[in-house]
């Protein structure tokens, strides 16, 4: 109880007000939004053929296709305007690989944040012994990036296809009543496309959330650390610039007496004078040399 009541206590979701706690809860929602609007879309679109022979005529044929668009397995039975014979027809296209790259990357994403968010609140110092949890968290939030990226632009073109391919007026075209002027052709709806462009929406987002993480990640790793360390170091060892030793004035202008009465000054270049010396060399050595005259 003591364990379960320390994993569920406040301060361990402490780390959802975080930068990157918060931004992985966002890409955990937001995948979920992604693979939802694409995996579980159906639409249908109608046509009508009002042949000449009224009792012939069908003015509500109804189309259905749904996720993974393998539109080539949809059918759908139309009049041929004589007599109650009918030909069933097939739509046109495969579109499934890049719907189902889509939702694969969506789901295998809702996965990895849903496990990081776990690993982030109840097992923090683990997630950052030995530097290894948040090198790895670097680089699979690197490659989901990538991923993101190369599957929303791919499924954005695999929609585009969808939608001309599932065009009421393009599949008018393939029923062969339509093509007698005496029958009239129409369309009555089109498919709703705003759940698939939701899904386009929602795959740039989680692109924008996951290359925005990379940075709050790389924060964490032993990469940011060393850079943060190295320009600290370099930042304290400068080099210092030349230092020059004052001119001691005072020890040149302020003399000193000896013992022997004399006055003595220091230079900087340590040599010493004693002018009592030079007195009493000056003095004695001119009565000695009288005395020799």
């Amino acid at each position: 109880m003591d364990t379960a009541d320390q994993m569920m206590s406040v301060g361990t979701f402490r780390v959802l007000k975080s930068p990157l706690g918060f931004i992985r809860l966002l890409e955990w929602l937001f995948a979920i939004f992604a693979f939802a609007t694409c995996g579980g879309y159906s639409g249908q679109l109608r046509v009508s053929v009002d042949c000449i022979n009224k009792t012939d005529s069908n003015l509500s044929i109804g189309v259905n296709f749904a996720y993974p668009f393998r539109l080539y397995q949809t059918y759908f039975d139309v009049p041929l305007c004589y007599g109650k014979t009918r030909e069933r027809l097939f739509l046109i296209g495969d579109y499934s690989s890049s719907a189902e790259f889509f939702v694969t990357v969506a789901v295998f994403a809702f996965l990895y944040s849903l496990l990081a968010t776990v690993v982030y609140i109840f097992f923090q110092n683990k997630y950052r012994e030995n530097n290894r949890g948040p090198l790895i968290d670097f680089i699979v939030t690197v490659i989901f990036s990538f991923m993101w990226l190369v599957s929303s632009s791919a499924w954005a073109k695999g929609l585009s296809d969808v939608k001309m391919a599932t065009d009421p007026d393009e599949v008018l075209l393939l029923i062969s009543a339509c093509k007698v002027q005496a029958n009239k052709c129409k369309s009555v709806h089109g498919p709703i496309w705003s759940g698939l462009n939701t899904s386009v929406v929602f795959g740039f987002l989680n692109f924008v959330l996951w290359a925005g993480n990379i940075w709050f990640v790389f924060k964490e790793t032993g990469w940011h650390k060393s850079s943060q360390r190295y320009l600290s170091d370099s930042s304290e060892k400068r080099p210092s610039g030349f230092t020059q030793q004052p001119y001691n004035q005072g020890s040149s202008e302020q003399g000193n007496l000896n013992q022997s009465g004399g006055f003595s000054t220091q230079g900087d270049l340590g040599q010493q004078v004693t002018y009592g010396q030079v007195y009493d060399y000056a003095t004695h050595g001119s009565t000695s040399l009288a005395n020799q005259m």
